[in-house]
């Protein structure tokens, strides 16, 4: 394979400098990693008026292309190659097009670009908050007349975000808890301090990477498909559909999903974390010889009731911001498909971005609740 690599060989001749091109000037080889940058240094200046290309393993348009580029796009002086060489740099020339000018942004743009930037996120900031003021009108309503309410929507909603969400959360959650006890035990182990193994997990796990973790996955799961639904419904014209027939969009589509995700997300966050430390405890007793009736006795003296609560409001917080960064976006979606993915994508990093945001805000503002 040594023989294969794209290189090339000065050649002293009688009539000038002389270069022989070697190797194989393909598209996987040249693909190596720093290997066309090191080619790119070793060729010869313009100056050097011969090239060989007879001994030449490979050349492909890739190669060819490098080889026309470094000669300026027109032909050397002299150039020795094969028929079916000439015919693959020929090809090359014909298909070459000019390097586009790389366009300078002036300031006058760019202060543009970013106050445009600005008007668009204040765009979102209003209609986030719109959106939030007609949720509450519409809990009002619900309020005054339960009847009336979408509650079959809000059922299969619980349904498909909470039940069909629990084999995903649990495997992860338990193979984080499985990795966590790993990388504690190897700490604790040097300082002798194993039986501390409950307090970092049951802390850890039930106060902050549960709800996280169990949040982050419901986000990436649940929150792109109401974007998805949604978007859907502006493509195929329903949203519009429903606004003809008087039916009022955050109260059939938007409170439904929030009102599902805020009594969902506690019991999938819950979940999760139940299932982290049963991960946690397992690898626990492999290496530590820490017993599960020693961790699951231990565990309630180690973490304090405070904790609880902090984690199921947490959840609830971050339940209703996914059901409501999913719904503003997919409401925002224009009638074709790029925008419905290039709004569902938002929606995903938003819910994530905000989830870790108000994830840290509880942390500050609960900072002395739940230790003892």
């Amino acid at each position: 394979m040594e023989g294969s690599v794209p290189r090339i060989e000065p050649q002293p001749a009688p009539e000038g400098p002389r270069v022989r091109v070697l190797g194989q000037w393909t598209a996987d080889r040249l693909a190596e990693p720093k290997l066309l940058q090191q080619l790119r240094a070793s060729l010869p200046r313009a100056e050097v008026q011969a090239w060989d290309l007879r001994e030449l393993q490979q050349l492909d348009h890739v190669g060819a292309q490098v080889l026309w580029d470094h000669w300026d796009r027109r032909w050397p002086e002299r150039v020795e190659l094969s028929p079916p060489q000439r015919a693959v740099l020929e090809r090359v020339a014909r298909f070459t097009t000019p390097l586009r000018p790389r366009r300078r942004v002036s300031l006058r743009a760019a202060l543009i670009g970013f106050g445009g930037a600005v008007l668009r996120g204040a765009n979102h900031v209003q209609s986030f908050v719109q959106l939030m003021g007609q949720l509450t009108l519409n809990i009002g309503q619900l309020l005054r007349a339960p009847h009336r309410g979408p509650w079959r929507d809000f059922s299969g909603h619980l349904f498909r975000i909470g039940a069909t969400a629990l084999p995903i959360t649990a495997l992860v959650g338990f193979l984080i808890g499985v990795v966590l006890a790993y990388l504690t035990a190897v700490q604790l182990r040097q300082f002798g301090a194993d039986a501390y193994i409950v307090n970092i997990m049951g802390i850890g796990l039930i106060r902050e990477l549960g709800p996280m973790l169990a949040a982050i996955l419901i986000a990436g799961r649940s929150g792109s498909a109401i974007t998805a639904q949604i978007g859907v419904m502006r493509v195929t014209d329903e949203l519009d559909a429903m606004s003809v027939m008087g039916i009022s969009h955050s109260f059939r589509l938007v409170m439904p999903r929030v009102l599902a995700l805020a009594i969902a997300m506690p019991l999938i966050s819950a979940w999760t974390t139940i299932c982290a430390l049963g991960g946690g405890m397992i690898a626990a007793n492999v290496s530590l010889g820490i017993t599960p009736t020693f961790f699951i006795n231990a565990l309630p003296q180690a973490v304090d009731i405070g904790n609880l609560i902090i984690a199921t409001g947490k959840s609830v917080v971050f339940g209703v911001l996914i059901a409501l960064v999913g719904c503003h976006f997919g409401l925002r979606v224009k009638p074709n498909t790029q925008s419905l993915g290039e709004g569902t994508t938002a929606s995903v990093v938003t819910a994530i971005t905000a989830v870790i945001l108000v994830d840290a805000l509880f942390a500050v503002l609960f900072k002395g609740v739940g230790f003892r």
